[in-house]
């Protein structure tokens, strides 16, 4: 039984992966939906914003990759509509302006790394194949986590905090949850961007600091005297609280 069940999770990692494209510039739709069917993953491209949410609703790809300038609907209602929905789908933003504020409005309605464009080929199949690989090896979490006053459940994507159920943005849960599960650790920001944002080799760190400033907003937490998230100069973020 359990080598049947190795052999299932080895075919299901070399499965090929459903890829959504939506409102890329010909030559970027090209360049990278070549790349990924030459790694055997299945791609389809869409034009505009409704016809990636009629997509996404009917398909459930793995990973969307998106422009936030998209005809039609914009890229963020797209975002936030499937994030209401509950549609697990990792999604990876592109901007042509490459600008702060696309990049903090991408994250906000729950997107999972973000690319400012122009970049080389290489480095966006390798960001792709970087959130397709966290998406495959990640696998579902179904106990909980009990860290002070906090109860976090990775299976629901539910906190509470002292019975109180607390409602966190999907980035904000991902932050909580890669600090509960390194509890006791200091965690620096760039490792932060790469367990929550398959972020590597960036430091970017007012994404990092913009995120724990909502979370501890979220959950109640002062910022001027943290009791729960606490900063560790020079070094990162450390979840405060014993099991």
């Amino acid at each position: 039984m359990e080598w049947e069940l190795a052999r299932a999770a080895e075919r299901d990692a070399e499965a090929p992966r459903r890829v959504l494209l939506a409102g890329l510039r010909a030559s970027e739709r090209a360049m990278l939906g070549e790349a990924l069917e030459l790694t055997g993953h299945e791609v389809e491209a869409v034009p505009d914003g409704d016809a990636a949410l009629a997509a996404l609703r009917a398909q459930r790809p793995d990973l969307l990759v998106i422009d936030l300038e998209l005809p039609g609907m914009p890229g963020h209602r797209v975002l936030r509509a499937i994030r209401e929905e509950g549609i697990p789908t990792t999604v990876l933003v592109l901007s042509q302006h490459g600008g702060e504020s696309d990049a903090v409005l991408g994250f906000r309605v729950g997107a999972d790394a973000f690319v400012a464009l122009p970049c080389g080929a290489f480095e966006l199949q390798a960001r792709v194949e970087s959130l397709l690989r966290r998406r495959r090896t990640s696998g579902p979490v179904t106990s909980r986590l009990v860290v002070g006053e906090l109860e976090i459940d990775p299976a629901a994507r539910t906190v509470r905090r002292a019975g109180r159920l607390v409602e966190l943005r999907p980035r904000a849960f991902d932050l909580l949850l890669a600090l509960a599960r390194h509890r006791g650790s200091v965690l620096s920001r760039r490792e932060l961007l790469r367990e929550v944002w398959s972020m590597e080799d960036v430091d970017d760190t007012r994404t990092v600091d913009m995120h724990v400033a909502h979370l501890r907003q979220a959950l109640g937490d002062d910022a001027d005297n943290p009791r729960l998230l606490i900063t560790v100069r020079k070094l990162g973020y450390r979840l405060a609280g014993e099991d």
